[in-house]
C-alpha cells in the first residue's frame, strides 16, 4: 500500500505539472515573443530558486511521505492510545483570556465531548469588562469549570496562563485560547506524541479556521492556514526543526514548564514557550490530526494589525532574545540553530531581498510591465495549485476543505504581497524602536517590564 501510494502521488504531480507548465508555455507564447523559459527562470529567479523549494517542493515530500507511512502513523498511535488510557494522566487544560465570555459556552461544550476525559479546566479572567466573570461563575457551580480566577489588573496572556498553572493538578498541561473549539478526538491526538518519545515535551495541535466563510478576508485566511499551520509544520516537523506550538492549542509536561519557568510575561508567548523547550534539550512535535478549530479577524484592517503584532515577535524572540542558540554555547543544538535560521531568513531576512528584487523587477522591464506582472501571476497560480493538491492529500476532512479552491486565485496576493509588506514594515519597526513593547494588546506595566529584563 505505501509504495502503491507514492506512486499514486509521484504520478499525480507529474501529470499536474505537465498540465500546468503546458498552459503556461501557451500563455506566454500569447503574451510576448521573446519571453523564453530561459528568460523567465532569470525573470523570476526569487519564485524559483527561493520560493519554491521552501513552500512548495517540501510540502510535496510532506506528501509523498503522508502517504507513505500510513500504516507506520497507525500502529505507532495504537501503541501510544493504549498506553495514555492505560496511565490516564490527569490534565490541566488552561483556558487565559480577556472579554471572551461570548466564546467560553462553546469552548466547554466541546470539551465536554471529547473521547478523552480525565482532565480539569481552569480559566483565568484578565481583567475583562464584559460578562465573562459571570458566565464562568456559572459554569463553575453547574460543575462545568473546575476552576476560575479573576484578575481584577490586567497583567497579560503570559501572566494569566502563569497563574492558571500554579493552580493546575495534572501531569500535562493543555493552553487553550477562549475562542477554540475542539474535534471530539483532539485531546487524545495531542497527549499521544508524549508516548511516542518520552523526550517530546511540547506538542502542538492543528490550527483550523472556524469562521471560513464569514468574509473574503477569513476565506483566504482558512486557505493560508491549512497551507502553512497544517502543512507546512507538518514539514517542519519532519525535519526536526518545527519552531513554533500555537497557543490557541498546545500541550506540555508540567515538569518540564517548572523547570524552564513557564512562559515569560510580556508581548508573545508561542514561539518563546517552544523555544524555551528546545533550548532545555527537549523535542517538539507538531499533531497534525489533533485539530482545532479557531476564530480569524474577517476585516483586513484588524487581520494587518494581528501579524503585525505576531511579526514583530519574531525579531524579538528569534533575533535578540533567544539569538545565543545560534552558536556553541550550552544552548547550542545543530537543529535548534537550523530552526532558528529558517525562520529567520524565510521570514524576515527573504522579505528585504524580495522588496529588493520587486523593485529590480519593476525597473528593468518597464515596457513589458503588464507581461511580466500577469505571467508572474501566473506562476505563482501553478504553484498554488500545487500546494492546493497537497492539502487535499494530507487533510483529514478534504471534502470540506475543497470548497476553498477558489480561493487559490487570490494566495499569490495574499502571501505575495500582503502578507510580505506587513512582515516588512512590522520587523522594520521591531529591529529599530523595539515597537513590539508599546503594543496596546498587552498591558503597559507587563511591557515595560519584560523590555527592563532583556524578555
Amino acid at each position: 500500500m505505501p509504495l502503491l501510494a507514492t506512486s499514486f502521488i509521484a504520478n499525480f504531480f507529474k501529470s499536474l505539472f505537465t498540465d500546468i507548465f503546458e498552459l503556461l508555455d501557451g500563455i506566454m507564447v500569447c503574451l510576448s515573443t521573446n519571453l523564453s523559459w530561459e528568460v523567465a527562470f532569470s525573470t523570476f529567479w526569487f519564485l524559483f530558486l527561493i520560493e519554491f523549494p521552501r513552500y512548495y517542493a517540501l510540502d510535496i515530500c510532506v506528501a509523498v511521505r503522508h502517504l507513505a507511512t500510513w500504516r507506520q502513523r497507525r500502529s505507532r498511535e495504537a501503541v501510544a492510545s493504549r498506553m495514555l488510557f492505560i496511565e490516564k494522566p490527569l490534565v490541566s487544560i488552561l483556558v487565559p483570556g480577556k472579554n471572551e465570555g461570548r466564546h467560553i459556552y462553546k469552548l466547554v461544550k466541546s470539551l465536554r465531548e471529547q473521547t478523552y476525559q480525565n482532565f480539569e479546566i481552569i480559566i483565568v479572567d484578565d481583567g475583562s469588562d464584559d460578562m465573562t466573570p459571570l458566565i464562568c461563575k456559572d459554569l463553575q457551580r453547574a460543575g462545568f469549570i473546575t476552576k476560575f480566577f479573576r484578575m481584577r489588573i490586567g497583567g497579560g496572556k503570559a501572566s494569566a496562563a502563569n497563574y492558571a498553572a500554579a493552580h493546575a493538578s495534572g501531569k500535562y498541561i493543555i493552553h487553550l485560547d477562549a475562542d477554540s473549539s475542539l474535534d471530539r478526538d483532539a485531546i487524545e491526538k495531542i497527549l499521544l506524541p508524549f508516548y511516542f518519545d518520552r523526550n517530546i515535551k511540547g506538542v502542538g495541535g492543528c490550527i483550523k479556521v472556524r469562521n471560513a466563510h464569514d468574509s473574503l478576508c477569513s476565506s483566504v485566511q482558512a486557505l493560508e492556514y491549512l497551507k502553512t499551520i497544517m502543512v507546512g509544520r507538518m514539514g517542519t516537523n519532519m525535519l526536526g526543526i518545527y519552531h513554533i506550538i500555537s497557543g490557541a492549542f498546545g500541550a506540555f509536561e508540567v515538569e518540564t514548564l517548572k523547570q524552564i519557568g513557564y512562559w515569560d510575561i510580556g508581548p508573545g508567548l508561542d514561539g518563546d514557550i517552544t523555544q524555551k523547550i528546545r533550548k532545555a534539550g527537549y523535542k517538539v512535535w507538531f499533531a497534525n490530526n489533533a485539530v482545532c478549530m479557531t476564530n480569524v479577524p474577517t476585516s483586513w484592517r484588524k487581520l494587518f494589525k494581528q501579524r503585525m503584532r505576531w511579526s514583530k515577535s519574531l525579531v524579538r524572540f528569534r533575533i535578540r532574545k533567544h539569538r545565543d542558540i545560534l552558536w556553541s554555547n550550552r544552548n547550542f543544538n545543530f537543529l535548534n540553530m537550523v530552526s532558528n535560521m529558517e525562520n529567520i531568513i524565510y521570514d524576515c531576512w527573504l522579505n528585504y531581498v524580495w522588496f529588493f528584487y520587486i523593485v529590480m523587477l519593476v525597473f528593468m522591464n518597464v515596457d513589458r510591465f503588464w507581461e511580466i506582472m500577469i505571467i508572474g501571476y501566473l506562476i505563482r497560480i501553478a504553484f498554488a495549485i500545487v500546494a492546493f493538491g497537497v492539502i487535499m492529500i494530507v487533510s483529514e476532512r478534504p471534502r470540506e476543505e475543497f470548497k476553498l479552491f477558489p480561493y487559490v486565485f487570490l494566495l499569490t496576493f495574499y502571501h505575495g504581497y500582503f502578507l510580505r509588506v506587513t512582515r516588512l514594515i512590522a520587523h522594520t519597526m521591531e529591529f529599530f524602536f523595539f515597537s513590539s513593547y508599546k503594543d496596546s494588546w498587552n498591558p503597559k506595566k507587563t511591557s515595560n517590564i519584560a523590555r527592563i529584563e532583556g524578555i
